[in-house]
């Protein structure tokens, strides 16, 4: 197996790295925000490409299949992609409470209005 031929993992490490980063690297909590929502996205895509099998059809009774594909991993990536989106609404709703609180979304200047 070629390294070219599993470029789905290239793009969910890719994407987990640039979402782990902009969490890690950035103060500003609407980009932390976002760096979430990469990592999740490149999460879903992962279990979203284990369930797929090689030469596998959908799990329908029929005479021919040899292999079937999972369909669990989907059916839990849906569930996964609502609690991700109301994760991502409650976040930015406490972000922009923390903007009326303290009047900035900078990590640091919240630290340094909280020790004042």
């Amino acid at each position: 197996m070629r390294v070219w031929e599993l470029y789905n993992y290239w793009i969910f490490i890719l994407l987990m790295m640039i979402g782990f980063y902009t969490i890690i690297a950035k103060p500003n909590l609407v980009k932390k925000v976002i760096g979430l929502s990469l990592f999740q996205t490149a999460i879903f895509m992962f279990f979203i490409s284990l369930g797929k099998v090689e030469d596998g059809t959908v799990p329908v009774a029929v005479s021919f299949a040899t292999a079937y594909s999972n369909p669990l991993p989907h059916a839990l990536i849906l569930t996964a992609i609502v609690v991700s989106v109301s994760t991502l609404a409650v976040a930015l709703a406490i972000i922009v409470n923390i903007k009326d609180a303290y009047g900035t979304i900078e990590e640091e200047e919240i630290h340094k209005a909280q020790e004042d």
